[in-house]
């Protein structure tokens, strides 16, 4: 996993604040069900431009970013 130098300020997937990002090239697993912290994770493909090897961003928002009543 990588973390963009320069992230944008909101999540060009949705348009809401998120907590981080993470950048991969790789598959992995998103599990939601079980998770006290993060209740949205968006993803947005990677301008090859900017970063040749990687596939797409993910942006993790949390209870509180997306209006959900858990607690973080």
């Amino acid at each position: 996993m990588y973390v963009p130098d320069d992230p944008p300020e909101t999540c060009p997937a949705c348009g809401d604040p998120y907590a981080s990002v993470s950048r991969h090239d790789d598959g992995f697993v998103v599990n939601l069900l079980d998770n006290e912290r993060y209740r949205r994770v968006c993803f947005h493909p990677v301008d090859p431009e900017a970063d040749a090897d990687a596939a797409f961003d993910c942006f993790h928002h949390t209870h509180r970013q997306t209006g959900s009543s858990a607690v973080e």
